[in-house]
């Protein structure tokens, strides 16, 4: 089959496309036949080995796993014999870190793993963007407990994370505001936003108004700068570490002094998360952001757009062509 690998860590220009062997379906795995997946800050963070600590998890001279991707939809193609839960022919799709495989065309995965059936009227593309920037959004949701009524501020509000943080906002019943440039505040203001600041234009930390959490999903602010948005126990998340990964320090030390705090969001990455995406992306409670698509061959070019920094959600890989 074919698929981008890399033997090496890098720049984009380590991805190359290549023939490798089929996996096979084990005993209680089920062989998915990938008609789209992406290409995401996941992705990119694990092909450079930056932090350079992430070696610890993907090989400390080189990838233990040459074919990443972490996303995928498609079709399941085979099954094991211990499988119960799919068959030949379902239209699956689901989220794969740690094992990756999803930049081929076809990926083995264990039926009990983070897969789940599409919605019947879901597109691949839709599917296949569904899970990696929506399950962080997700974990920055039940880490700050967010209830309905809450006001909540999202920052960086045009990337996949924080396109789908805005949605599933919404969904709960929060009060949103959404931070971006000024050619994205229609496109913000589509996804359900409730009010939108032009980040361009002001400070969005001078904001006078004052919110239960803030999310920082582009990970370009720190707590300090926007610690005076927030409300008594208000609580600060953060995608990246961020300074001398303070964040995790923070989120050890400020909860001890019982106010305004920093935390830290750990992602579920199983079978439940992907079905309640699932559900949401049948409803039309969710509808991930698609900003290109790029063959698979192509793949080189889809990292090196997404390391740009100015993607507007998601960047999805065609590997087969919907039709």
């Amino acid at each position: 089959m074919k698929a981008a690998v890399h033997d090496r860590y890098g720049s984009p220009s380590v991805v190359r496309l290549a023939e490798v062997e089929t996996p096979s379906a084990g005993d209680h795995d089920v062989l998915v036949r990938v008609h789209a997946t992406t290409v995401n800050r996941t992705d990119c963070a694990y092909r450079a080995a930056k932090p350079f600590f992430m070696r610890a998890l993907t090989g400390l001279l080189r990838p233990r796993r040459p074919v990443l991707g972490t996303e995928y939809a498609g079709v399941v193609a085979a099954v094991g014999g211990g499988v119960t839960a799919f068959a030949v022919g379902d239209r699956v799709f689901g989220y794969n870190e740690g094992a990756f495989g999803a930049h081929a065309e076809y990926l083995a995965v264990p039926q009990d793993g983070a897969i789940a059936p599409m919605p019947p009227d879901a597109s691949f593309e839709a599917a296949a963007c569904a899970t990696e920037g929506a399950h962080y959004a997700l974990a920055f949701i039940r880490t700050a407990g967010v209830r309905a009524g809450q006001d909540v501020l999202v920052h960086g509000a045009t990337g996949a994370i924080g396109s789908a943080a805005v949605q599933l906002l919404k969904h709960r019943g929060a009060a949103v505001t959404a931070v971006c440039a000024t050619a994205h505040l229609d496109l913000v203001k589509g996804l359900g936003a409730d009010r939108v600041v032009d980040y361009t234009a002001q400070d969005f930390t001078a904001d006078e108004r004052r919110y239960d959490a803030v999310f920082d999903a582009v990970g370009k602010s720190t707590f300090a700068r926007c610690k005076r948005l927030l409300k008594p126990g208000g609580a600060y998340l953060s995608s990246e570490p961020g300074p001398g990964a303070q964040n995790l320090l923070l989120s050890l030390v400020t909860p001890l002094l019982r106010g305004r705090t920093v935390r830290f969001p750990v992602p579920r990455q199983d079978q439940e998360m992907v079905r309640h995406f699932a559900d949401l992306l049948g409803s039309g409670a969710f509808k991930p952001l698609i900003d290109r698509r790029y063959p698979l061959d192509r793949i080189p070019d889809a990292y090196r757009y997404v390391e740009t920094g100015t993607k507007t959600g998601n960047v999805v890989i065609t590997v087969v062509a919907e039709g």
